[in-house]
């Protein structure tokens, strides 16, 4: 879904900013796999079940329906700080996959 007519963000399904341990308008930095686009904006909830992951404002022009993209959000830790990443593989409905716990 795209909706240029909005401040900017990227609309995604509760459930899935859950299970992938984000936060609702949490910075995120984007990569679009289809045409090399890169963006940052900010994370809204969607409807929990609704498998939405959808672009709007400027960065609905970044993308288009079916492309897929990475969703990547970052944090500073100490040195001695143990950081567990939260990867979440989706097939072409936004659907869980497979979850992955990366450890540094």
């Amino acid at each position: 879904m795209c909706n240029v007519d909005y401040e900017g963000s990227l609309s995604l399904d509760e459930d899935l900013i859950q299970q992938a341990n984000l936060r609702p308008y949490e910075k995120v930095l984007v990569a679009n796999v289809s045409n090399g686009e890169r963006f940052e904006t900010y994370i809204i909830p969607a409807l929990a079940g609704s498998r939405e992951v959808g672009l709007n404002g400027a960065a609905a022009r970044s993308a288009a329906v079916g492309d897929r993209i990475i969703v990547m959000a970052f944090a500073m830790k100490e040195p001695e700080e143990e950081v567990t990443a939260t990867v979440l593989i989706m097939d072409e409905h936004n659907n869980v996959k497979e979850v992955k716990q990366l450890k540094t």
